[in-house]
């Protein structure tokens, strides 16, 4: 298992000088570092078995099994309530008329690591942006300040050459600040726009998933349908056709389990509370960013203002 996620480790090392804040980083290291996780752990089958297991009578089970990995499985919607045992086999797999019960098709577990990593390199994308705009000219700015081994009298001859380079340059980094502030949006938009991607991803589940599991422990038993076993069903049905003896098509409907939603299950149980602390954390940054430049302005405006245009406003 250690070998599996070692690769991950390089994101964890801590920046010497950091050229932006903390929520910053909350999107390109800690958010791209759980989705590769995520990516890694779902992709490591040999820790957590098979993807597919189906059961069918007359049918090899390897066959089977690959037939219903690539082209998916289903449940019936109407079955998803009742007792299991009683009512139905399994939360969404009863029987069914075909052509008249409603039947979902799921086939977006064959893409999840595949999504989970496109999304960790969304979320690096500003920083990756900012690092080459930035340039690293913080770190030059910085002259080695923050080594145990400078002299006093080193860093203050350092200091005194880094306080006449702002004093010199003052407004003129107006433009190194206007990118940061870009990079900012862009990760407020990433994040929103993350949402809506899984929520398309998933048929719409997504939107309402974390809130849907919250409400489902206050539901009553024979009543109350399980998000998760709606979105991620760990048993669902396959129909295999084939010709039979005769030159006809038979049809055999089996059961297939699928361990791996149990990972993915919780998986986005976890992104979709991640996503909107992440999503309101940054829009509270984004919303200071403005207030902050807004208030500057009006303080350079205030300040441009003469006292006898003060007279003229005050009338």
């Amino acid at each position: 298992m250690f070998d599996v996620f070692g690769s991950v480790k390089g994101l964890l090392k801590i920046d010497q000088v950091c050229i932006d804040n903390n929520v910053f980083r909350m999107h390109y290291k800690a958010t791209v570092i759980i989705l590769i996780a995520f990516s890694l752990l779902v992709t490591s089958r040999q820790y957590i078995g098979d993807p597919i297991d189906c059961i069918v009578d007359e049918i090899p089970l390897g066959v089977m099994d690959t037939y219903c990995w690539i082209y998916s499985t289903f449940t019936v919607p109407e079955r998803l309530t009742g007792v299991t045992g009683r009512d139905v086999a399994q939360p969404g797999v009863g029987p069914h008329r075909e052509g008249v019960d409603e039947v979902k098709y799921h086939k977006y577990y064959q893409w999840v690591c595949f999504v989970l990593f496109f999304q960790a390199i969304l979320f690096y994308v500003p920083r990756y942006l900012w690092k080459s705009w930035e340039g690293g000219r913080l770190k030059m700015l910085v002259m080695d300040l923050n080594s145990p081994i400078v002299n006093e009298e080193c860093k203050n001859d350092r200091k005194k050459i880094l306080v006449d380079y702002f004093v010199d340059n003052l407004k003129r980094h107006n433009f190194y600040a206007f990118r940061f502030f870009v990079c900012e949006a862009m990760n407020f938009a990433n994040v929103i726009g993350q949402i809506f991607f899984v929520d398309f991803f998933l048929d719409g589940e997504f939107s309402t998933y974390g809130s849907d599991v919250l409400k489902f422990t206050e539901m009553e038993p024979d009543e109350r349908i399980d998000p998760m076993a709606r979105v991620f069903p760990k048993v669902t049905k396959c129909t295999f056709h084939k010709y039979g003896p005769s030159g006809s098509v038979q049809k055999f409907d089996g059961l297939c389990v699928l361990p791996l939603n149990i990972v993915n299950e919780k998986i986005y149980v976890f992104l979709w509370f991640w996503f909107i602390i992440l999503s309101i954390l940054s829009g509270i940054s984004l919303v200071y960013r403005v207030a902050v430049v807004m208030d500057k302005c009006m303080s350079l405006y205030r300040n441009t203002i003469k006292p006898t245009e003060i007279k003229y406003i005050a009338k």
